[in-house]
């Protein structure tokens, strides 16, 4: 069973950066795609990134385009989103998403679509 924790959220000012991990465990991250989204409150889920499991395929939703980076490190069964000069409107809870294919990562949905419990990024104006 693919288990995903997310880590790095916080309170932050308009224009800091700020990176956000998730870990995997349970199988081989390297066999995984992985990505991340966000939901601010009364909105939907919305897709931020993505990245194949070798790292050498990414795609970039509209919203952070230009402003975030996303990477892995297999090594450490790790997904990175860097996320710059961040907006109040970028506050959100940002969820991690993992399965085999990275169509069902940038979709969204999928029965093997695995999710992570989210963590909070709060932007101050």
């Amino acid at each position: 069973q693919v288990q995903l924790v997310e880590s790095g959220g916080g309170l932050v000012q308009a224009g800091d950066s700020l990176r956000l991990s998730c870990a995997l465990s349970g199988r081989t991250s390297s066999s995984y795609a992985m990505g991340w989204f966000r939901q601010a409150p009364g909105k939907d889920r919305e897709f931020v990134a993505t990245i194949s499991g070798s790292g050498g395929l990414t795609y970039y939703g509209d919203s952070l385009k230009g402003r975030s980076t996303i990477s892995r490190e297999n090594a450490k069964n790790t997904v990175v989103l860097q996320m710059n000069s961040l907006k109040p409107e970028d506050t959100a809870v940002y969820y991690c998403a993992a399965a085999l294919s990275i169509s069902m990562v940038r979709a969204g949905s999928g029965s093997s679509l695995y999710w992570g419990q989210g963590t909070q990024v709060t932007v101050s104006s």
